[in-house]
């Protein structure tokens, strides 16, 4: 009796025994000690479980979402994080018969981080996940729901894991649920915009280093997109920082990407899978190997999209306030630059005819003014506009046209005409110039003069300019516009303050026959500048310069018969028939030089040895363990062109770069190239010139000043020399892993 009352007791004190660790186990697996339903924060992060409906119904799939709100300045990650970084993991703990689906990843950020480029999030997003609901759940229970999420918070500067414990309880009941009233129509708005598969056809191709996707069919199918951006969900596939370029066709449309280090090393052995992004929608693609699809190219090229993604970009008030002082500053500058030269003599004309008019100058001076800020917002509104639409342009867009370049040339030789006094448009086109015009209004003549320093001289970068202009083109566009607008206050700001200033004019000497010297004399710089632009279109374009001279040629025919009619008024009909006669030749040939073939700009101009800029040239290079010396230079920036024949040119930078054993490669951007465009924007600048020295074994290039001399680049080189001792020459640059 006691062995069998001891047997009971034993087993009485067994069973909560053996139970009690199956009860632990369970506890702990449905997170028992997790933190409670609603936000749980870190420094950086906060981020909770939320519904996407106000209950869920047995046998449905219910929709929950992670809602991560991130911490100004910082970042999380996409499922391919990009260069750096780690995409958000989920582990889930649910109670019997839940299960928890996949990610639906919303379309991520392109996020640039100088030579980087990672794809995540920033501010507000929702990460949506499918659950699905047991038939057998009972309305009225309440499912507990929990889920370790694995963040990698990012800033500028370094990288935080953060482990956040989130949990959702989730009431179960029959019918259709409405939206959860608090981020309900956020997560539904999420799900339908995330990409998904829409019956696209695609094909890989890798060739030269070069992965080519074409994409035909579905939503692609009779669609014009501007921009298309390519997104694989694995890392290596493709080259992330570099700029993708791409063409439409009326059935689809092929994007070409630099290929990752993955790719380059195995080859393509199979599909590959990604997200296809354009300005029309996004979808995911499967692109099968094999040959181009048809009817994928030919209606003209498309960007990347980079512009229209990082023009809502958010900037506080202070970078605003910099870069405005900076575009103040890099215009004032502008007017010491040589690329300013040929305006100054139609300033200096200005100045001359009106100094000693005090109201007649400031008038001018305010003329003066409105056509420069008027022209700047014209190009910035244009430029900023075709950047938003995927275009991949810089600051001197315009000067990369040669129909552009053709016409300035020849505007500027009638220009020069006119000083020359070989027409006159009242006191001379000069009304285009120095504001004395009978006909036309002083001020239009001066506000023309703003327009054509601008159109002319702005394309080229001065100091503190550059920053002003790449932080800029990353602004919400009313702040872009304001920026512009002080660089052109800076530009036109010493002319404005002469005009003011009757102490200043007044020393200047009275009006006589002396100005006409002095406008017949400042018609040469503007002979120069129209042989200068002639010479920049001979180098855009394939034999067609002497199309160029004929319209010249008749356009100096014509305003010589426009003149000899001003002068002889009994046959001013007769002149001004052979005028216009000849004026529409100078029209015909000047339209048909305006359309002519590109040139091939495979060589530089430079006396070192040089080859053409390429992120696979660059590649190769710095694998070699050999510094790189990078030019990005354009023939119509004339900063670019005195510094290649002072500081590139001479004996000494040749031998510092035959001792450094460094390779000098050269981005020619004097027409329009967009990989160029994009490696100006990711070093934070929108034009030329940029000069880029590179050293193995260092992450960043060192940017040297925009304005060089022999010294400078010498020294330069020597310090990237020094790099490489005790380096093994083999050595392989990997790319940093940094935020």
């Amino acid at each position: 009796m006691r062995l069998l009352s001891l047997l009971l007791l034993w087993l009485a004190l067994a069973v909560p025994a053996v139970a009690a660790p199956s009860a632990l186990d369970q506890a702990l697996a449905a997170g028992a000690a997790a933190s409670p339903a609603g936000p749980q924060r870190t420094e950086r992060i906060e981020a909770e479980l939320v519904p996407m409906s106000a209950w869920a119904a047995p046998g449905s799939t219910a929709v929950v979402a992670v809602r991560q709100k991130i911490k100004p300045g910082w970042h999380t990650y996409w499922r391919n994080q990009g260069d750096s970084g780690g995409p958000t993991t989920l582990e889930w703990s649910l109670p019997a018969g839940i299960k928890a689906g996949d990610i639906l990843w919303p379309l991520p950020e392109r996020q640039r981080l100088q030579s980087l480029m990672n794809y995540g999030y920033s501010d507000v997003v929702f990460l949506p996940v499918p659950i699905e609901v047991p038939a057998s759940a009972r309305p009225g229970e309440v499912l507990s729901l929990r889920a370790t999420a694995r963040f990698f918070v990012c800033s500028d500067e370094m990288c935080v894991p953060e482990d956040l414990n989130l949990a959702l309880n989730l009431p179960v009941r029959d019918g259709a649920a409405p939206l959860d009233p608090r981020y309900g129509q956020a997560i539904q708005d999420t799900v339908a915009a995330a990409p998904r598969p829409a019956g696209i056809v695609a094909r890989a191709a890798l060739a030269d280093g070069r992965l080519t996707l074409t994409a035909s069919g579905g939503p692609l199918a009779n669609a014009r997109p501007r921009w298309a951006y390519f997104y694989p969900f694995q890392g290596g596939i493709i080259d992330h920082a570099a700029a993708q370029s791409g063409e439409r066709g009326p059935q689809g449309l092929t994007t070409t990407v630099a290929a990752g280090r993955n790719l380059v090393a195995e080859g393509l052995t199979g599909p590959i899978q990604g997200v296809l992004s354009t300005d029309l929608g996004a979808w995911e693609i499967t692109a099968e190997p094999g040959a181009p699809l048809a009817g994928v190219a030919g209606d003209g090229g498309i960007g990347d999209g980079e512009g229209a993604q990082t023009a809502g970009s958010t900037v506080d008030a202070v970078g605003f306030l910099r870069a405005a002082l900076f575009a103040l500053l890099g215009g004032l500058i502008l007017n010491l630059m040589p690329c300013v030269f040929p305006i100054l003599a139609m300033k200096a004309a200005a100045l001359s005819r009106s100094a000693h008019h005090p109201v007649e100058a400031r008038r001018d001076g305010l003329a003066f003014l409105a056509g420069v800020l008027a022209t700047f917002v014209v190009l910035a509104g244009a430029l900023l506009a075709l950047r938003a639409g995927g275009q991949a342009l810089g600051w001197g867009f315009q000067l990369q046209s040669p129909a552009v370049v053709a016409a300035l040339a020849l505007l500027m030789l009638a220009v020069a005409l006119n000083l020359s006094g070989v027409f006159h448009v009242g006191s001379g086109l000069q009304g285009a110039g120095n504001g004395s015009l009978s006909r036309l209004p002083g001020a239009v003549g001066a506000f023309f003069t703003g327009v054509l320093a601008v159109v002319v001289a702005a394309p080229c970068t001065a100091p503190f300019m550059a920053l002003a202009l790449g932080a800029a083109l990353v602004m919400p566009w009313p702040m872009a516009l304001a920026v512009f607008v002080m660089l052109g206050l800076g530009l036109a700001l010493p002319y404005v303050l002469i005009s003011f200033s009757p102490r200043l004019l007044a020393r200047l000497p009275r009006p006589g026959p002396w100005m006409e010297s002095l406008r017949n004399l400042l018609a040469f710089p503007m002979y120069g500048a129209a042989l200068w632009l002639a010479w920049v279109y001979g180098r855009q374009t394939a034999d067609a310069l002497a199309l160029l001279f004929g319209a010249g040629l008749m356009l100096a025919l014509a305003l010589w018969l426009f003149g000899r009619g001003q002068a002889s008024p009994d046959r001013g009909r007769v002149f001004a028939s052979a005028a216009a006669a000849a004026l529409i030749l100078a029209l015909g040939l000047g339209v048909i030089a305006g359309r002519a073939a590109p040139a091939d700009r495979a060589s530089s101009d430079s006396r070192l040895p040089s080859a053409p800029w390429s992120e696979t040239a660059l590649r190769n290079a710095l694998a070699e363990g050999r510094p790189v010396l990078v030019n990005f230079t354009a023939d119509w920036c004339v900063t670019c062109k005195i510094n290649e024949g002072a500081a590139l040119s001479s004996p000494r930078t040749t031998e510092a770069l035959q001792a450094a054993n460094a390779v000098y490669l050269v981005g020619d951007w004097t027409r329009r190239d967009d990989a160029i465009t994009a490696e100006l924007q990711r070093h934070g600048r929108s034009g030329v010139p940029l000069y880029l020295l590179y050293a193995p074994g260092k992450p960043e290039p060192r940017i040297l000043p925009q304005l060089l001399t022999e010294g400078v680049v010498v020294d330069a080189l020597r310090t990237a020399a020094k790099t490489l001792i005790g380096a093994s020459s083999s050595a392989k640059r990997d790319r940093p892993q940094r935020p």
